[in-house]
């Protein structure tokens, strides 16, 4: 494609020349409409105007004067580009900080009043059923009971505040009853009364409270053997039961204290001290004290026990009454237990040990023992299903006061001594099949050395025996054991008025020296259910069931050719019940019922229970 330059040439004179009439006439327009106000401005452009047009015109040349009608064609062929793009920022820089002046804006409301006949309605608020409120008491109360086999139980129990920290509290235990139980020779009465005394306060940082109790127990050993004055003629035998006086009490004067701290690295201490005799001259004085520390160690608590575990004694005769002076028994064990745990995802492990150093202060015999402390558990199932396992092992303190609170037939003669629990290998599953209802299953299996067992005394019809000598009391033997046991237990709360439970465990014995684990059962089950019937009755029951167990007991006056084989104790099944009615928020009325089955059996060999009880009472809350 060509172009003219002469043509170009007079087209571009042309353009230059209209554009300045144009502009001389725009400016003489606004002349006329300004002249009134602006007259100097005006003369101004013109004048301007006017030179513009004279260079304009000027620059044109003269219309006659010719270059020539030269063609020039220009060809270039069409090469397109793209040009590089700018980038515009998404957030562009302002710099116009000072350009506009900020304007101060000020709102004003024209308010006026708008006639209106419109009422609202007044809501009702819908109307809630409200209970009365139960009066709460300062947990003082006082129960009082009566049954057959004449049994009295009575509790009294008060508390008071002293100030904004202090409190006091006392509590008042009996339970008795006059006997009666068929088919026993002996007097089977029996007497236990309590009474504790407690100070303490809270603080913010720490609590303390000391505790001061009296218990006294009156039992009798009633347990005379079947066979018992089978050698001696009926009169013989009649005198010699009627010379058997079977009571014999204990005392128990205590003293206890224990602080707790909310911080530092001191924990806690619990403390205890208490004498325990009986009317044989017996005497027991037993020291306990168990400080807890924790420290943080690399992120890490590591939580350490200490113990010290005092006990000595003596008893005034040996079975044989041969001895000529008393026997004397005392041990020191001093114990530290250090222990930490470490947490990770679904894993929790404890990891720690414990080391004893036990003295037979009688004997100068001392040793150190050392034990496993370490427990592990695993969510394989969140809270539904955890899996634990563990191994433990400890020294047990052993006591006359420990045994006979398991065993109130025991003669006043005992051989004590620690046990040595080595190890607990154990394993279980534990968690809930619903929100409501947990579970427990566990296996173990132990190892104990110098495991304590009740077994029953060889007896001699001999009238210058001692009360106990007649085969109406029982020993503690000591043998090496190993224990499989399988234990597992349910839990449901079907509301806040139903619960129920079951549980059982399953044991095998095997021993080194005894050829039984005497008294020990190798099947326990038991179950329990609560109902609140209604707002004003309530009920419950318990039963639970105990296997065979084995003892022996043999009369020294016979000469047995084969000697006697150990005594099937027979399993035995026991159901009881209670009921209980709020007369008022104060006054409760109860009804309960032991041994329903009316089942004669025997917990110690030769020892039968009362058979079917029933005790009517009442509970009344007060303040003062």
């Amino acid at each position: 494609m060509g172009i003219s330059l002469v043509q170009s040439h007079q087209n571009i004179k042309k353009i230059i020349v209209g554009r300045s009439i144009l502009l001389f006439s725009s400016l003489r327009y606004n002349k006329i409409k300004q002249t009134k106000y602006m007259n100097f401005n005006c003369q101004n452009k013109i004048t301007v105007a006017l030179l513009l047009v004279a260079f304009q015109i000027s620059f044109a040349q003269k219309k006659e004067e010719t270059i020539g009608s030269e063609v020039v064609n220009v060809v270039k062929p069409y090469t397109p580009t793209i040009s590089d793009a700018f980038k515009i920022k998404e957030t562009p820089n302002l710099d116009d900080d000072g350009n506009t002046k900020k304007e101060t804006i000020r709102y004003t409301i024209f308010s006026f009043p708008v006639a209106s006949t419109f009422t609202p309605s007044k809501g009702k608020a819908e109307g809630v059923d409200k209970t009365k409120k139960e009066r709460l008491f300062n947990n003082n109360y006082a129960t009082l009971g009566f049954g057959n086999y004449r049994v009295l139980n009575g509790e009294l129990f008060v508390n008071q505040e002293l100030g904004t920290n202090d409190y006091v509290a006392g509590i008042f235990r009996h339970l008795s009853s006059q006997g009666g139980i068929s088919g026993v020779e002996l007097d089977d009465r029996f007497y236990d009364t309590s009474l504790g005394l407690t100070y303490g306060a809270n603080y913010n940082n720490m609590s303390w409270n000391f505790d001061l109790g009296y218990q006294n127990q009156i039992y009798n050993w009633y347990g005379l053997p079947e066979s018992f004055g089978n050698t001696l003629t009926p009169n013989d035998r009649s005198i010699l039961v009627a010379g058997i006086d079977p009571q014999h009490s204990y005392s128990t004067l205590s003293a206890g204290a224990k602080v707790e701290f909310n911080e530092g690295f001191f924990k806690e201490t619990t403390m205890k001290f208490s004498r325990f005799t009986d009317n044989f001259k017996s005497a027991e004085n037993r020291f306990y004290i168990k400080p807890s520390l924790q420290f943080n160690v690399m992120d890490q608590f590591i939580k350490t026990n200490i113990v010290v575990d005092y006990v000595a004694g003596s008893f005034e005769k040996n079975y044989q009454n041969t001895n000529t002076q008393p026997l004397k028994y005392g041990y020191t064990n001093l114990g530290l237990a250090p222990s930490f745990v470490v947490l990770k995802n679904d894993w929790t492990l404890n990891l720690g040990a414990s080391i004893f150093y036990s003295m037979d202060n009688q004997n100068s015999s001392n040793k150190v023992y050392v034990y496993p402390n370490i427990n592990a558990s695993y969510k394989v199932v969140g809270d539904l299903m955890i899996f634990y396992a563990g191994a433990e092992g400890s020294l047990a303190q052993n006591s006359y006061q420990d045994f006979a609170n398991e065993n109130v037939f025991l003669s006043p003669t005992l051989n004590i001594a620690p046990t040595d629990k080595q190890y607990d290998v154990f394993a279980g599953l534990k968690g809930k099949l619903a929100s409501n209802v947990s579970y427990n299953i566990k296996g173990s299996y132990e190892l104990e050395k110098n495991k304590a067992l009740f077994k029953s005394n060889d007896y001699t019809e001999n009238s210058n025996n001692q009360d106990y000598g007649f085969g109406n009391s029982m020993q503690v033997v000591y043998d090496d054991m190993k224990t499989l046991r399988f234990s597992g237990d349910l839990k449901a709360s079907f509301s806040d008025d139903v619960t129920f439970g079951i549980g059982g465990v399953f044991s095998n014995y095997t021993n080194a020296f005894q050829p039984e684990a005497w008294n020990l059962p190798t099947m326990k089950l038991n179950s329990s259910l609560d109902v609140v019937l209604t707002e004003k009755w309530y009920a419950g029951a318990t039963v639970f069931y105990v296997g065979e167990r084995k003892d022996l007991k043999i009369n020294s006056d016979i000469i047995y050719i084969i000697p006697p084989a150990p005594v099937t104790l027979k399993s035995y099944f026991d159901a009881n019940a209670h009921v209980g009615y709020k007369y008022n928020s104060q006054l409760t009325g109860f009804v309960r019922a032991n041994n329903i089955a009316n089942q004669s059996y025997q917990k110690w060999l030769n020892y039968p229970v009362q058979a079917f009880q029933i005790v009517l009472g009442a509970n009344y809350k007060f303040d003062f």
